[in-house]
């Protein structure tokens, strides 16, 4: 009888025990590009390359998953992703480790599957790259609300000896949409955040310095187009309203983006802002679908093609600041195959101008690209 007891809680402790699931991942990116620049003084050249290599592990285990994504682009060994995540239930989640926590909608993709091959510009500028901290999400039939505490990016590349204190941050995006049918979609949001101006190697400006720049679209050369040095610098705040809406085939997207920095020594606030449209349109598949845990549109699926065309605007240049990072423009046109649900070509096409650089002459390219990419 004790026996036959054993066995059913042995049997019981079985059926509750969660599995441990573990699967290997990873991307290569395959690009070659054309850039005819109006002058070399920015180092545009065409060429080919790899410009991202990763390989990683992910595993789930109950409520409990996680990620490590290491990058071997260019022949050099750095972090992606790392992190933790404990899911509440169904609707909430707590996620910790170094990621790109959401604000705004270029959250809802990693850096290789935006739909125009490269983020707009203006999201490289005014948004963050993967930080340390801490992100809640909710999520339903309605409503995606996220919010973060974070650490500036020099904490995965300095120990605090060297640094000093750290900056911290937070951050949050909401999300209204009403709409997340195939076919039929639509939602409305705005984030805001606010953080503490970051590291540098000089003593004088250590903790007092935000340092906002963009890359011409492209990265078999990697070039900034634009740079605002922002000096004696005290807090950053931000907010981005969004919309998207798509009605079968078709989707178009919009963002706008403002970011003030406060300043010590009597200095004026510097001011940059930014927005981009993009439409997007199914040639060939189903109608687009949405993903509610991103808050964006999903990838489409195997054997879609479509195209993409995007305007960008950005500013780094205030006048009353005195910091003239520059005014850019960007018109892309993207055609996207998705082969199957391991592989994507793209082929982009882009007219870029700059202008109003301080150090730096006016400058324009047009730049042709294409990007064979494998992602498991």
């Amino acid at each position: 009888m004790v026996a036959m007891g054993c066995t059913l809680a042995s049997a019981l402790y079985a059926q509750e025990e969660p599995k441990l699931v573990v699967k290997p991942s990873g991307r290569i990116l395959f690009d070659a590009t054309y850039v005819n620049p109006q002058h070399q003084e920015d180092k545009l050249n065409s060429g080919v390359g790899i410009p991202d290599m990763r390989v990683g592990v992910g595993f789930t285990y109950g409520q409990w998953k996680g990620k490590i994504d290491m990058g071997y682009a260019l022949g050099k060994v750095n972090m992606k992703d790392v992190w933790l995540q404990y899911d509440l239930d169904k609707q909430n989640f707590l996620r910790g480790g170094y990621f790109i926590h959401q604000y705004g909608y270029q959250s809802c993709t990693s850096s290789s599957f935006k739909e125009t091959m490269e983020e707009s510009q203006s999201n490289a500028v005014f948004n963050n790259d993967r930080m340390i901290g801490l992100m809640y999400e909710h999520k339903d039939d309605i409503f995606l609300a996220t919010a973060s505490v974070v650490v500036e990016t020099d904490a995965m590349k300095q120990t605090t000896d060297a640094t000093g204190k750290q900056a911290l941050g937070a951050m949050t995006r909401l999300l209204y949409h009403p709409f997340v049918q195939r076919g039929k979609i639509f939602h409305v949001g705005i984030s805001g955040g606010v953080e503490g101006a970051r590291y540098s190697s000089d003593e004088e400006q250590n903790h007092k310095l935000f340092t906002l720049a963009t890359r011409w679209p492209m990265r078999v050369a990697k070039v900034n187009a634009q740079q605002a040095v922002v000096t004696d610098a005290k807090v950053m705040y931000k907010f981005s309203p969004e919309v998207l809406h798509s009605n079968g085939r078709f989707s178009v997207v919009g963002q706008y983006f403002w970011n003030r920095i406060t300043r010590d020594e009597g200095l004026n606030a510097f001011t940059g802002s930014g927005a981009y449209i993009t439409l997007r349109g199914l040639l060939k598949g189903r109608n687009y679908s949405y993903t509610k845990t991103d808050g964006g549109i999903a990838t489409p699926d195997p054997g879609n093609m479509e195209l993409c065309l995007q305007y960008n605007y950005t500013s780094l240049s205030d006048a009353s600041a005195g910091i003239y990072g520059g005014y850019l423009n960007d018109w892309a046109l993207c055609y996207n195959f998705y082969p199957n649900k391991y592989m994507i070509w793209r082929v982009r096409a882009s007219y870029t101008k700059v202008t109003n650089r301080s150090g730096f002459a006016d400058n324009e390219a047009t730049i042709l690209e294409t990007r064979f990419q494998v992602k498991f």
